[in-house]
């Protein structure tokens, strides 16, 4: 179906599988440290305390083409430190699979992301416009393989010195700000 996008992305980083679960469970978090894609993250459930099953979150994205995403997910599985499961709603709709395993100092990381295009903009360019929508997400993932590695340099450094030599992550290719909701 030509709305429909399967995404295998493989990230290789310095750190632990904890390291890579903390920063990558941390959602509240993703518009700091990946801000070239995720303009606002907010709560709307927390889940389970302890597993963080149930948590649901929303996001508004963008990647580097003139458009943005309104979605959320929830949390459907923890497999901690080894990954996690996520069900999209919203602009897309399908399933996102985190999986971490450990390789002596590195962390070798997959995302399985399989989704059907639900906004309108998306289903209606799919037909004409699937490689180029790909590399949108391409570009968006590689953006948070760079960012994953600063975040995880900034949090190993051990002092505040340390932690500013660190570079900031990659901003946006345009800014837009999400709309408020009274």
């Amino acid at each position: 179906m030509l709305t429909h996008y399967d995404f295998v992305t493989n990230w290789r980083v310095r750190g632990t599988c904890e390291q890579v679960s903390e920063v990558l469970s941390e959602a509240l978090e993703l518009k700091r440290w990946w801000p070239a894609v995720y303009l606002d993250v907010k709560e709307l459930k927390p889940g389970d305390p302890k597993t963080g099953v149930g948590r649901e979150i929303e996001l508004f994205t963008k990647g580097w083409l003139p458009y943005t995403l309104r979605w959320s997910f929830t949390v459907t599985e923890n497999r901690h430190p080894h990954g996690f499961t996520l069900v999209p709603h919203g602009d897309f709709e399908g399933q996102g699979v985190w999986t971490f395993s450990q390789d002596g100092e590195w962390t070798d990381i997959r995302y399985d992301w399989s989704v059907e295009a639900v906004k309108p903009l998306l289903r209606a360019l799919s037909p004409v416009m699937k490689p180029l929508l790909e590399a949108n997400h391409h570009w968006a993932m590689a953006r948070g393989e760079e960012s994953l590695v600063l975040e995880l340099a900034r949090r190993r450094a051990q002092t505040p010195e340390g932690r500013s030599r660190v570079p900031a992550p990659p901003p946006p290719t345009f800014r837009r700000r999400p709309a408020t909701t009274a």
